[in-house]
């Protein structure tokens, strides 16, 4: 008991930069009481004391403001970050090293008693201040769901998911977009992730400008096997289109970076 009870100060310590000492997280920390009693009301819950489960899980509530339901499954190093207002329900899951802010539902969209309403967050997912997670699917290892977002279908492991209705933005996408707009001097990273119009038009341009110089690149490849079996008077200049330059200082004042 006490082993794990210094895993979850130590994953407070680690994750919060504003927590000074141990002493401060286990006197000052309504995240890490509500996981401490949730133990407990989860225990009477597996032994058939529903009420007494309920009634601690009420209790809890009361002293910190968050709500999890005694049945919810919350595995190990699990930081509820100031977390007042979180709601956590029956049939939820929550893997080993999440991080959920203030504000959030973990919530079902189904009546029906018995079956599995409530999501599953898998190892180390971040879920931001506000959201909602909606339903029995399963958000994968590693994903974030980022504030406000109201998330009703699965998210893959490693993938974000923003807005409302939440849409999934691959990571690897993200990245081989990062990549090209870098070789343009530009920084992708500057495009915000929401539903700006801008942002959406620059998000697209980047990856058209990326695949555009694919296409380019291969062009010149075959000018290349053509010129070589032309004479060397006939052969076509190999400079003729790289004087093209991307304007990447004029596209970072449109954005306004």
């Amino acid at each position: 008991m006490f082993s794990r009870l210094r895993s979850d100060i130590q994953c407070i310590l680690d994750r919060d930069p504003a927590a000074r000492s141990a002493w401060e997280v286990l006197t000052c920390y309504p995240g890490l009481h509500a996981l401490l009693m949730h133990r407990r009301a989860h225990w009477c819950w597996n032994h058939g004391l529903k009420w007494l489960a309920r009634f601690i899980s009420n209790l809890s509530r009361w002293l910190t403001g968050i709500e999890i339901h005694p049945a919810a499954m919350i595995g190990e190093r699990v930081f509820f970050d100031h977390a007042m207002g979180v709601v956590v329900g029956e049939t939820a899951e929550i893997g080993d090293g999440c991080t959920i802010y203030q504000g959030v539902t973990l919530g079902g969209t189904s009546l029906y008693k018995g079956a599995k309403r409530h999501p599953t967050l898998g190892r180390d997912v971040v879920v931001g201040a506000g959201a909602k997670v909606l339903g029995g699917f399963t958000v994968g290892d590693g994903a974030k769901v980022g504030s406000n977002a109201v998330v009703t279908k699965p998210v893959p492991a490693g993938a974000t998911a923003v807005g409302n209705p939440a849409r999934i933005i691959q990571a690897d996408t993200d990245a081989r977009r990062e990549v090209a707009a870098s070789k343009m001097g530009f920084s992708a990273y500057g495009v915000t992730q929401n539903d700006d119009p801008l942002s959406q038009a620059m998000r697209g341009l980047i990856d058209n400008a990326a695949g555009q110089e694919h296409q380019i690149a291969l062009l010149w490849q075959a000018v290349q096997k053509l010129s070589d079996t032309r004479a060397a008077d006939d052969c076509v200049p190999q400079d003729a289109a790289r004087k093209e330059t991307f304007e990447a200082d004029r596209l970072t004042q449109l954005v306004g970076k």
